[in-house]
């Protein structure tokens, strides 16, 4: 599958595609010159809030069970989003998610869910697919045609 996470200051490789920055605040001291995105979703990220729960200096951050519950609950607003990138996904374009230079534990990054998220509306368009019975989804171009 076409989907791929990353920091946003790790090397540029040839088959990222798209690199799509999804955290909430810009990299700061990047100019745009120096950007290694093409776009900027800050929605996509954690809302700040959940960010200061868990990156912050606080005493005791919130355990990784109660950040998944709380970010899947916040990109249900970004639903039409989310199943955009997986309708370019679906059709074969490579997307890179793209966190913060920070980020060493994709595991623990909110990269990681949001990959979760748009891999299952991929798999909705496969399910899609195979009940019209139509060949591999990269060389169709029906899904690029559905209207979200």
């Amino acid at each position: 599958m076409p989907l791929k996470t990353k920091r946003w200051n790790d090397p540029i490789e040839p088959d990222d595609g798209f690199r799509l920055l999804v955290t909430r605040y810009r990299p700061r001291g990047v100019s745009k010159a120096d950007e290694t995105w093409n776009e900027w979703r800050p929605e996509l990220g954690p809302p700040r809030e959940l960010h200061a729960a868990v990156y912050m200096e606080t005493a005791s951050p919130i355990p990784w069970p109660q950040y998944r519950r709380h970010y899947l609950q916040e990109q249900q607003k970004n639903a039409a989003l989310i199943a955009e990138l997986a309708r370019r996904v679906a059709v074969g374009e490579t997307i890179t998610l793209l966190c913060s230079s920070a980020c060493v534990r994709e595991s623990r990054c909110h990269r990681s869910i949001l990959r979760e998220l748009i891999e299952g509306e991929v798999e909705k368009y496969k399910t899609l697919e195979r009940s019209v019975n139509l060949s591999p989804l990269p060389h169709k171009s029906w899904i690029a045609k559905i209207v979200l």
